[in-house]
């Protein structure tokens, strides 16, 4: 069963006669989420070559679920390239070269492009190569967002703790309320248990929980920052969605199964990347590189 067709995927409705199960995969999430959260904070807070050691390591592994996905192996030809552009767009980061981080990122995704146009293949499915290079963008997201905000040195670490408990509390509510309330469904093509309740609740919950910790940070314009934080539960249910149609579109059920309960990174990290691309590309339009977190949070 995929990550979009368990009730450990947010805004669903109830379904079924497998409750066991469902609390069984209730359980091993509470649990995972108990013993990871708990840790990542920790790094986050802490920040510097932690955190970004973090980040490379989460894009790394979402880099090798992509491919597998994707193309049915994890051949090292196609990992390779990618691998090499996520390590060495970490370290060009941490030289502070930020520009550079990107082009190492679009070249490594052009470069497993090609690679995998080039092995010999005869049951993948059709544009396989550019969905394999296109994993490179994918999990170059999972590095840029999060270790380019983090390293505004005054408004970083407030950033960070925006976007999780945003997009915690949007998964959180909108996993309890579409199992308790149901109803219509969102999209059920792609994912047959979301509902609009679910997503709708999952909303109020992430706006509220982004609001909560700007006021506690001291940051003014409440207002602004929850339109901010309204735009990143929309953007982390979307990445959700998408995530769900990739799985769909190449016929698997979870990512991997490195987490318990979540199945692999990809499935954790679908919102949550897509929500801390989209604020480093605002606070990148409105205060550079130097202090992305200051343009995303402070208006």
């Amino acid at each position: 069963m995929t990550r979009s067709d368990h009730d450990g995927d947010g805004a669903r409705g109830v379904g079924g006669n497998a409750a066991p199960a469902r609390r069984r995969d209730l359980v091993q999430r509470v649990a995972s989420a108990i013993v990871l959260a708990p840790v990542v904070v920790a790094i986050t807070y802490f920040g510097g070559l932690a955190f970004l050691a973090l980040c490379m390591l989460a894009a790394a592994a979402i880099l090798w679920e992509w491919t597998a996905l994707v193309a049915g192996r994890g051949d090292a030809r196609v990992l390779g390239p990618g691998w090499l552009s996520l390590a060495l767009a970490a370290l060009l980061i941490g030289l502070g070269s930020m520009g550079a981080a990107w082009v190492a990122i679009a070249v490594g995704c052009v470069v497993a492009g090609i690679l995998s146009a080039s092995l010999p293949r005869s049951h993948d499915p059709p544009h396989v190569a550019a969905w394999t290079g296109g994993g490179v963008l994918y999990a170059g997201a999972v590095l840029l967002g999060p270790a380019l905000l983090r390293r505004d040195p005054q408004w970083g670490l407030t950033a960070l703790l925006f976007l999780f408990a945003t997009v915690w509390s949007t998964d959180i509510f909108a996993f309890f309320a579409g199992r308790a309330i149901g109803g219509a469904k969102l999209w059920p093509r792609v994912s047959p248990h979301k509902t609009w309740s679910g997503a709708a609740a999952g909303l109020a919950g992430g706006v509220a929980a982004g609001i909560a910790v700007a006021y506690a940070s001291g940051i003014g314009k409440l207002g602004i920052v929850g339109v901010m934080a309204l735009l990143l539960s929309v953007l982390a249910q979307a990445g959700d969605l998408f995530e769900s149609a990739v799985k769909r579109r190449f016929g698997a059920k979870d990512a991997s199964h490195l987490i318990p309960g979540h199945g692999g990174l990809m499935d954790r990290l679908d919102g949550f990347l897509v929500a801390a691309f989209a604020a480093l590309l605002i606070g990148l339009v409105r205060q550079g590189t130097a202090a992305p977190a200051a343009g995303f949070l402070v208006w």
